[in-house]
């Protein structure tokens, strides 16, 4: 029998696109509650003829934290079967760890704000030493923009009362002024440049989460969409190239970069890197086009691809 696709995900609402355009093509599939896995490390048989991994961080901010862990042991577990992931082991640990994501900004010599990496939270305000204040704390596992605290001077950080997070770590970061008070997201698919939209920020906005179910002051938040100010976006060729090569280092099959101008420099900053993308909502108004329809397109690429690897082992 012809294996199935294996959907990993959490959210009750983010994919139901996907789903329905697996069904469109009569493509089978299974759906794969993050929230409620299960599986048995000694069954080595491959079940899947690809899994696509569309599970959020964010998870926590929904009671779904245990959610979040025995996803990476189960992408862990897949691996050893040989079933092949879109977005698999190594991509999710990325999208775990935004000091991971700073890591590899710097790496790449990609401009990037300044931060510290700190697991104490009495220790931030020395960690923020040398940093241009304000400053935001992010916990290290977010999602959705969750957790994202501004602090205007060295005292306020001080007396301020952090949550370390899922992981205990914590990143103390410079707060960019978006000029335009606006940022840019950047989809990049199986290396090429999905789409890019723009999101027109509230004047001193430090959230800087562009997609449609982050909670923005003044921006109705919702799956199915936050109405404008969402447009599409044309970015400089740097930016688009620095975003290929992040999501490329990466080793994402499908990520989204983030970046703003900032206002001080005029330069385009890298602040994010994003494995999960439910894509922007009214995506045939916004940008034009499904971009579901893009990634069933890949699914079935990678499908094919597996099969053709199988039947070469046989022979």
């Amino acid at each position: 029998m012809e294996k199935p696709v294996g959907i990993l995900y959490e959210h009750p609402l983010w994919f139901e696109p996907l789903f329905a355009e697996l069904e469109r093509r009569g493509i089978p599939y299974e759906r794969i509650d993050a929230a409620h896995l299960s599986f048995d490390p000694a069954d080595t048989e491959q079940r899947y003829s690809v899994v696509v991994n569309r599970m959020s961080p964010s998870a926590w901010t929904r009671g779904h934290e245990r959610a979040l862990h025995v996803t990476l042991h189960f992408l862990a577990y897949l691996e050893r079967t040989c079933t092949p992931v879109i977005n698999g082991h190594d991509a999710y640990l990325l999208e775990l760890s935004k000091a991971r994501q700073i890591t590899l900004l710097a790496e790449l010599g990609i401009r990037h704000p300044r931060t510290r990496v700190v697991n104490d939270p009495a220790d931030l305000a020395a960690a923020a030493t040398g940093l241009r204040f304000p400053v935001v704390t992010k916990p290290n596992i977010g999602g959705s923009g969750a957790g994202i605290v501004s602090h205007a001077t060295p005292e306020d950080l001080a007396a301020a009362t952090v949550d370390p997070g899922l992981d205990g770590t914590i990143l103390v970061q410079e707060q960019l002024e978006a000029k335009g008070n606006e940022i840019v997201r950047i989809e990049v698919l199986d290396g090429r440049v999905l789409y890019a939209i723009r999101l027109l920020l509230t004047p001193g906005s430090f959230n800087l989460c562009p997609a449609d179910y982050c909670e923005l002051p003044g921006i109705a938040d919702g799956v199915s969409g936050r109405g404008l100010p969402i447009e599409a976006a044309t970015p400089p060729v740097t930016a688009v190239a620095d975003a290929k090569r992040i999501v490329e280092a990466a080793g994402l099959d499908l990520g989204g970069v983030e970046y703003l101008v900032d206002a001080r420099t005029g330069e385009a900053t890298f602040y994010d890197v994003n494995a999960l993308s439910n894509f922007v909502a009214n995506a045939p108004e916004v940008v034009g086009f499904d971009p579901f329809v893009d990634l069933v397109d890949l699914i079935v690429l990678r499908r094919g691809e597996a099969g053709q690897t199988r039947l070469r082992a046989v022979v």
